[in-house]
């Protein structure tokens, strides 16, 4: 359940982004219109599901190299780097 909760947590965070960086944006940077903002919402949801879905493969007892694969193609396009900004330790 714990593992759960920490998926839930980062999903939750992660749709709260865009709110957040549109609050404090560059100086000289002009804001998002109406339709970015959405763009980004849909975006931070396809990230927020594609990391969550990788944390059920690796629940699943899949193997990282699997999920990751997995995650990279969900990913394609939407982040940075093939891991959507995650950084891979080890």
């Amino acid at each position: 359940m714990g593992k759960q909760w920490i998926s839930i947590l980062a999903a939750a965070l992660l749709m709260a982004t865009p709110v957040l960086a549109h609050d404090k944006a560059k100086k000289g940077e002009k804001p998002h219109n109406a339709a970015e903002v959405q763009k980004d919402i849909l975006d931070h949801r396809a990230m927020a599901d594609a990391h969550l879905a990788a944390a059920k493969c690796l629940e699943g007892g899949k193997g990282e190299k699997e999920c990751h694969a997995q995650l990279a193609k969900d990913c394609k396009g939407l982040g940075i780097g093939t891991l959507c900004g995650m950084k891979h330790k080890h």
